[in-house]
């Protein structure tokens, strides 16, 4: 899984390309070219391959089971299930867990998602955050990934 093509090219250079190239239509206004590079990138086999590795070996909740009672997948099965993934599914329902509130006795509840269901939405929101990245106001700093704090001082100036 962590081979290139037959070029020596990397899952994640080929799926980053493609998301610049989104991002860069997006910025365009060209609607119709950045729904057929989304498709074109969630059909992507390099791009599941990087969206089951970021759920099964980068996540930190990458022991967390969900339903169906999967912890940790082998490199084998972590292929089988690069090659399951299609956004024609619905998804299976969430384990329930009850955690604690920081500084209360009260519980809040915490769904958590089967295994394919997280490869899945990893692969949707590879997708779809660079045409909403490049919508964004170039002032807008509040829960952007890769968007730092430090960079938001920079655009604030004193009156």
């Amino acid at each position: 899984m962590n081979g290139g093509t037959s070029t020596g090219e990397k899952p994640k250079d080929v799926s980053l390309s493609c998301i610049h190239r989104i991002y860069k239509a997006s910025h365009r206004g060209y609607v119709r070219t950045v729904r057929r590079l989304q498709k074109l990138l969630t059909t992507s086999w390099f791009a599941k391959c990087l969206a089951v590795r970021r759920v099964t070996q980068d996540n930190q909740g990458k022991k967390t089971a969900g339903v169906d009672g999967i912890k940790s997948l082998t490199p084998k099965q972590r292929l089988i299930l690069v090659n399951q993934l299609r956004i024609d599914s619905k998804a299976k329902p969430n384990r329930r867990v009850w955690i604690p509130k920081p500084g209360k006795d009260e519980k809040r509840p915490l769904g958590i998602p089967t295994m394919y269901d997280r490869a899945l939405q990893g692969l949707v929101k590879m997708a779809l955050e660079p045409e909403w990245e490049a919508r964004f106001e170039p002032s807008s700093y509040g829960f952007r990934p890769g968007v730092r704090f430090v960079l938001s001082k920079v655009g604030i100036k004193p009156i």
